[in-house]
């Protein structure tokens, strides 16, 4: 049984089990996250489509730790300018298992 969720503007097939990076999610109280954005739900024998979220499924995960992604340069310059400008950046995701699909 697998599903394709989205969140973070991005789409991720999980199933029972996965652990996933995704974006940094709203801390709440508990370590259980639920992804109510489910496009496609399959269970081997039977499929389901969503128009454009499959109706009363959802999957359930479980907060395992907030990491910091790759360090990104961004460096500008201007040739025979004298400006140069260097900037690193590492974005924040959340780690994710999922525990259960539903639906």
């Amino acid at each position: 049984m697998y599903a394709i969720i989205e969140t973070g503007g991005k789409q991720y097939r999980v199933e029972k089990g996965d652990v996933i990076d995704v974006e940094l999610l709203a801390p709440s109280s508990d370590s259980k996250v639920e992804f109510k954005n489910v496009l496609f739900l399959s269970t081997g024998k039977a499929v389901k489509i969503g128009t454009p979220h499959v109706a009363k499924s959802s999957v359930i995960g479980e907060l395992v730790q907030e990491i910091r992604g790759p360090k990104v340069i961004s460096f500008r310059y201007k040739r025979r300018k004298g400006i140069r400008r260097k900037v690193g950046h590492r974005q924040r995701y959340a780690r994710v298992k999922i525990t259960a699909i539903e639906g």
